[in-house]
């Protein structure tokens, strides 16, 4: 009787306290453990740049949303910065038949909103035809070679803004491969520009010349 009691009045402790996990041996039957645990919020790990205690999404969880949505291999993320649409997440994904589609996520619900991809308008497709056709041409070859730069990479464009998060918020993230050495180049709201090697993962700030 006097155990019963005082398991009642830790569990009322700890349901009126929102304490930890307690657990409370049997020692007479030594059939296991009674837990009784709080049903507090669990404390988020920030290197997984998780959003529990923000509204925001982050670089990383939009590029996943977009990829979700529009199963293929991101090569972009910007944020717009004016407009109708600023703040909104603009997310350039190639897909398999080089096809490349611009997806737009809220950066409140990281939730996508929009699907689109960049074409001629019509008048400009009459009128011009053939530089409507080159264009596309153009933009159908970026994106292959986006691709191309890609094949064998260890490092996508999620986790390259995983990687450079613990230096600041992330405002885009973008394939970067001009020289030698194929990167992400990540931008940050305060911290710069950084560079990820798509291959070794390794982090450097990218510094004005």
């Amino acid at each position: 009787m006097q155990r019963k009691l005082v398991i009642a009045a830790v569990a009322a402790s700890v349901v009126i306290g929102g304490g930890t996990a307690v657990a409370f041996a049997d020692d007479d039957a030594r059939t296991g453990a009674a837990e009784v645990r709080s049903a507090g919020p669990v404390a988020a790990d920030p290197a997984e740049g998780s959003t529990a205690n923000s509204s925001k999404a982050t670089a990383a969880e939009v590029i996943a949303a977009a990829l979700r949505h529009t199963p293929g291999t991101a090569v972009g993320a910007d944020r717009e910065d004016d407009g109708a649409d600023a703040g909104t997440w603009h997310v350039d994904v190639v897909q398999a038949d080089g096809v490349e589609q611009t997806v737009a996520v809220s950066p409140d619900t990281g939730e996508v909103i929009g699907v689109h991809r960049d074409t001629a308008d019509a008048e400009d497709t009459e009128d011009d035809g053939d530089d409507a056709a080159a264009d596309a041409a153009e933009d159908s070859a970026d994106a292959r070679a986006d691709l191309a730069a890609l094949k064998g990479a260890d490092v996508d464009a999620c986790e390259a803004a995983l990687a450079v998060a613990a230096k600041g918020a992330v405002t885009g993230v973008d394939l970067d491969d001009d020289d030698r050495a194929t990167v992400w180049s990540v931008d940050t709201a305060r911290a710069g520009e950084w560079q990820v090697d798509v291959r070794t993962g390794k982090v450097t700030q990218e510094l004005d010349d």
